[in-house]
C-alpha cells in the first residue's frame, strides 16, 4: 500500500521545526522518526499514530480511530485514524500533539 504523499506533506510541514527529526519508508508508509523514536506516519490515506499505551484508550475513543494491528498482531500504544479524520489541519495538529506529549519522553535512541 502506497502513503498519500499529501498527508506525508502535511506532516513534514508540521513536524518541520523539530530538531532530530528524519523520515524513512517502511513497509509502504512513510514514518517521522523523532531523535530515533517512531513519532507518525502515512499508511495509504490514514494516520499511524504513536500515542503510547496509557493514553491508547482515550485515542481509540476518538472519531476514526482503530487499533493498529498491520502485523496481525495489535500494537500496544498506537493507532491507526482515518484519513478522513485527520482531513483538516487542527484535528491532525491535535493528533500530532499527542504523539509528540508521548514520545518526549522516551530516550533518543
Amino acid at each position: 500500500m502506497a502513503y498519500d504523499e499529501g498527508l506525508a506533506h502535511r506532516l513534514g510541514e508540521s513536524l518541520g521545526d523539530l530538531p532530530d527529526l528524519t523520515t524513512k519508508k517502511m513497509f509502504g508508509s512513510l514514518v517521522f522518526l523523532w531523535r530515533g523514536n517512531l513519532l507518525v506516519g502515512a499508511l495509504g490515506s490514514d494516520l499511524i499514530a504513536r500515542v503510547g499505551p496509557e493514553a491508547q484508550a482515550d485515542a481509540l475513543a476518538a472519531p476514526g480511530a482503530r487499533v493498529f494491528d498491520f502485523t496481525g498482531r495489535p500494537m500496544n500504544g498506537w493507532v491507526v485514524v482515518d484519513g478522513e479524520a485527520v482531513a483538516e489541519d487542527e484535528a491532525l495538529e491535535d493528533w500530532i500533539a499527542r504523539c509528540r506529549e508521548f514520545v518526549e519522553a522516551l530516550p533518543p535512541k
